[in-house]
């Protein structure tokens, strides 16, 4: 199995689980959760890396024994270490890490005290009601229990965009290298830039479509072949998604790409416009009666029903057709358009690199500034700052911007949000930084109600410039806590406090239809990488994506601005 960046971190994943769940050293898990980590946060191929023998170890988080797994999993497409774990521990009894509220500890009590080893044994005790019975559970988590497990039994299989990202960057490489291909292009949700995929839609054109399709079943990630024909093939790759190959004539292939992309929402509303001037739009092109009139292009379809061309991430059919119609389509923003980073670790807390390290990677991306931000002391188990802690890296960071040229590291800090709504250092410290991302990263299950004040409470504070992934999701694997968010979109735009817009695939926080609904409440957005190492900092183009189907323009992100600016929205 050809390993992506993304399997491996797979891999180290469930392997973190296994020995978590089998109460191995917290140490030794933790390595496999930062290897995880760090090769998420790769811009380079491993697949690529092993195969010019470069030294891994080179890169930040990988030591000598996770590279030679690294090693392993890229020539042999498995890891032996993981494979001897899942012999001791079966993956059905990891999946129930999926489910929210369990963690590894909470497993390990449902295997050893009732016996439970798949989803359908902790449905089953939980009906029984032996679940509440266990100590530290009780109904409600019972209750909950049973909730998750209905959720997550009725979820269609999605990937995350960064996973689906790596398989369709390298397909499509291998599309374009055939003989007689002219164009290859991705469509569907994955063209949208919604934050998660079912499947992978692809459309070529070219002179030649036996051999395209003959590469894509010959494709050595491919696991299963769906269906195998001239101008459309269906496979099913190593990692469980669906590609769909389909073959496109030249003079329609604007109308398939219009097609394909979707969504079917924006699709039928076009149609609709297309049916009042007594056209027919479909995946060949548009039609007068019999006669083709457009469908070589996109701009030549939209063109028809009397639009300008609307970019994919806006067809959701959320207003966007009424405002091409008025010319009041915005003028989305765009990677270049960030000036710099507000959200980002270094080796003092969870982070990998050094203040010197993160500024030279910034000035390379062009930023003029960057902001370190820190865990606070209440994460104790990613080594939180303290006050004492903190004052010493403000100290660091003053020297460092003395020395430096083209880059500003600000202070700042990701503070904890406590129970009770108070931020987790005093004020007089946290009025010495430029500027705070206040988070909650405990406490998830409070009532709606507590939630909800205890985030006002927190945004009262004025050192509280920005709130941190405001809705706690983690995608996949941890649905976002219960919180009344039009009440804090409101609270934030009273208050004068910015919302984050965390870039990490895992997160895509705030959602795209908050983002909107902040866009229109007049409330700022920040958008942040949330890097724990220098790879990370890349990501931050899946925010720039989030943020443009949020349909978000450059004046609405404060990181859009010079440093002197941002330094004036940062007083609330």
């Amino acid at each position: 199995m050809p390993a992506h960046n993304s399997d491996v971190a797979s891999m180290f994943e469930e392997l973190a689980d296994i020995l978590e769940i089998e109460g191995a050293n917290p140490f030794r898990v933790r390595a496999y959760r930062n290897g995880a980590r760090s090769v998420s946060g790769l811009s380079h191929s491993l697949r690529d890396l092993v195969r010019q023998e470069e030294d891994l170890t080179q890169y930040p988080g990988i030591g000598h024994e996770l590279a030679t797994k690294i090693k392993e999993i890229v020539d042999t497409g498995s890891l032996s270490a993981l494979e001897e774990a899942r012999q001791r521990v079966s993956p059905d009894l990891v999946s129930l890490m999926h489910i929210q509220g369990l963690g590894p500890k909470r497993v390990k009590a449902l295997h050893d005290k009732l016996g439970v080893k798949s989803l359908a044994d902790l449905q089953q005790a939980a009906a029984q009601g032996k679940v509440a019975e266990l100590s530290g559970f009780g109904t409600k988590t019972q209750n909950s229990i049973l909730e998750e497990i209905e959720r997550f039994q009725g979820e269609e299989k999605r990937y995350k965009l960064a996973v689906v990202e790596d398989v369709a960057a390298t397909l499509s490489r291998h599309l374009e290298k055939q003989s007689g291909v002219q164009k290859v292009q991705v469509a569907g949700s994955f063209r949208r830039r919604k934050e998660t995929v079912g499947d992978l839609d692809i459309l070529v054109t070219g002179n030649r479509p036996d051999e395209v399709m003959q590469a894509l079943v010959n494709y050595e990630d491919v696991r299963q072949v769906l269906a195998h024909g001239q101008t459309k093939s269906s496979v099913i790759m190593k990692n469980g998604l669906q590609v769909d190959l389909r073959f496109v004539a030249q003079d329609s292939f604007g109308a398939a790409l219009h097609y394909f992309t979707g969504s079917k929402a924006h699709n039928i509303a076009v149609r609709r416009l297309a049916l009042d001037r007594e056209l027919k739009v479909n995946e060949y092109g548009v039609f007068h009666g019999e006669q083709k009139v457009a469908g070589k292009s996109e701009e030549e379809v939209y063109a028809s029903v009397g639009l300008p061309y609307i970019v994919p991430e806006l067809r959701e059919d959320r207003g966007e057709l009424e405002a091409a119609a008025q010319g009041r389509l915005p003028e989305l923003i765009q990677r270049k358009d960030l000036c710099g980073d507000l959200h980002v670790h270094t080796k003092a807390s969870d982070g990998k690199n050094t203040l010197q390290e993160l500024a030279q990677a910034a000035r390379d991306m062009g930023y003029e500034y960057l902001g370190i931000t820190d865990h606070t002391r209440n994460l104790s188990m990613v080594g939180g700052l303290g006050e004492d802690r903190l004052m010493e890296q403000m100290e660091e960071i003053e020297d460092l911007n003395a020395q430096l040229s083209g880059i500003t590291l600000l202070k700042g800090s990701e503070v904890d949000i406590l129970k009770d709504g108070s931020l987790d250092l005093p004020d007089w410290v946290l009025q010495k930084l430029d500027f705070c991302v206040c988070s909650v990263h405990t406490a998830f299950n409070l009532s709606r109600e507590k939630q909800t004040e205890r985030i006002l409470r927190a945004m009262d504070n004025s050192n509280c410039t920005i709130l941190g992934h405001p809705s706690g999701r983690l995608i996949g694997s941890r649905e976002a806590y219960d919180v009344d968010m039009e009440r804090v979109l409101h609270g934030a735009g009273e208050r004068g406090c910015i919302l984050e817009l965390n870039s990490q695939p895992d997160r895509l926080d705030l959602d795209d239809v908050y983002c909107k609904a902040a866009k229109e409440l007049g409330v700022k957005i920040a958008i942040s990488s949330d890097a724990h190492q220098l790879g990370n900092l890349e990501l931050i183009r899946f925010g720039v994506d989030q943020a443009r189907r949020g349909w978000l323009e450059a004046e609405d992100v404060v990181n859009t601005r010079p440093l002197e600016g941002l330094k004036k929205l940062f007083k609330r």
